[in-house]
């Protein structure tokens, strides 16, 4: 996958289309990420320990990781990455825009 748990990504599709937030959970076989406090869906819950009151709770659901880009730290603009083998000879992530090394 071109991103990985902790990356700053923005949304290309849905009705948070545009917002960005950090991925707080990939899966690869999946090929699903979960961004924070985005694709937000209500989930009806019974009242247990965790949620005493039960009720309905807003929860981020899982997004394809075709509709999320990756922003570049150093341009700040949502980009497509490369991959290249760097200096200390590590297979590193790359912005395509300006070339700045993303891991």
């Amino acid at each position: 996958m071109h991103v990985k748990k902790g990356d700053t990504v923005e949304l290309l599709a849905g009705r948070d289309r545009g917002k960005r937030g950090q991925i707080i959970l990939a899966e690869p076989k999946r090929e699903r990420v979960v961004v924070e406090r985005l694709n937000l869906v209500k989930r009806h819950r019974r009242p247990s320990p965790q949620y005493p009151d039960g009720g309905i709770v807003p929860t981020e659901a899982p997004i394809h990781v075709s509709n999320v880009m990756l922003v570049c730290k150093s341009c700040d603009k949502p980009t497509r990455t490369g991959k290249k083998i760097s200096d200390n000879g590590k297979k590193v992530r790359y912005c395509k825009r300006c070339g700045a090394e993303q891991d």
